[in-house]
């Protein structure tokens, strides 16, 4: 699966446009850990306790938005965005989402292709335009 922040990947074509995918999750941090949280801030520095939540709460989100590009027969998910979002203090919501799209790889020779695309067209397994085979 490719997953990237651009509209378009380099020595790909679009061949189809699947919808907007997304992956959420809304993480709690319990008393205690708000509480080490909070004094570990009051030094200054990294919160390695926070940056391990939203380390982890960022793989899942990108896992549910993979799923879900992938429940729709997409190989890629073009324009991903990510956003964190505090609610009321005591949970963190991080959403992954972008569209989901199908991919062709652009072979040698054609114009748009690159090395990249040229190679990964002709390998045997490689994506082919939809409704061929």
């Amino acid at each position: 699966m490719i997953v990237v922040t651009t509209d378009s990947v380099a020595g790909h074509r679009i061949d189809a446009v699947l919808g907007e995918v997304i992956g959420l999750t809304v993480r709690a941090r319990d008393w205690g850990s708000s509480m080490s949280i909070g004094f570990s801030a009051l030094g200054g520095g990294e919160v390695p306790g926070m940056t391990a939540l939203l380390f982890e709460s960022r793989q899942e989100v990108m896992r549910r938005l993979v799923a879900d590009a992938e429940q729709r027969g997409a190989n890629a998910v073009l324009a991903m965005r990510l956003e964190t979002t505090d609610i009321g203090g005591a949970w963190t919501q991080l959403t992954a989402y972008g569209t989901a799209a199908y991919l062709v790889p652009i072979p040698a020779g054609e114009p748009g292709a690159t090395g990249q695309s040229a190679y990964a067209a002709a390998q045997p397994d490689a994506p082919k335009p939809r409704g061929q085979v």
